[in-house]
């Protein structure tokens, strides 16, 4: 049993690792990988070159040129990563929550987010059997949410006020 609980409080650790990874790609031009264990030892990760590198493949990072020609780290889908220019650690932004706002029109909501919370967040919803929402689409900062004809604001708002706290005041 002791053994199952270490890999599991490992296997946490590496996805917050990853997580924390993604959104320094993300929100900063990094240009090497010494750059990189610098930020992520700021976020209090502890690794080696070779572990980064493993998690740099495992992403399918790549370099490309930025605006200002130097060469920087990318992800591969960089319409779900967004880079944000924020003086936020990585750590602090996954932990903030990412809703902006909501509006209907009909049985269709959009939840408007911070770049690179929509997918995480509809998700959420999607997973949650929510029964006044027949299912969502998200973008990078936009979910597209399809209520059930005859469910009324006040309900689908009241249903993800259980995923997005913050929802309720709208």
């Amino acid at each position: 049993m002791q053994l199952n609980q270490g890999c599991i409080c490992n296997m946490k650790i590496k996805a917050s690792r990853i997580e924390t990874l993604k959104m320094i790609i993300s929100s900063k031009e990094m240009g090497n990988q010494e750059q990189l264990l610098q930020e992520l030892k700021k976020e209090g990760f502890q690794l080696t070159q070779a572990t980064l590198s493993r998690d740099l493949k495992q992403l399918k990072v790549a370099k490309a040129a930025s605006m200002n020609g130097k060469y920087v780290y990318v992800l591969p889908n960089e319409t779900m990563y967004k880079r944000v220019h924020s003086t936020q650690k990585a750590r602090e932004m996954l932990e903030s929550p990412g809703f902006i706002s909501l509006n209907f029109s009909g049985n269709l909501g959009i939840i408007k987010t911070r770049p690179g919370y929509a997918s995480l967040i509809a998700y959420n919803i999607d997973n949650a059997n929510i029964p006044s929402v027949l299912g969502t689409v998200a973008g990078d900062d936009t979910i597209l949410i399809v209520s059930r004809e005859g469910c009324k604001r006040e309900e689908v708002i009241s249903d993800l006020s259980a995923i997005i706290p913050p929802i309720k005041d709208f």
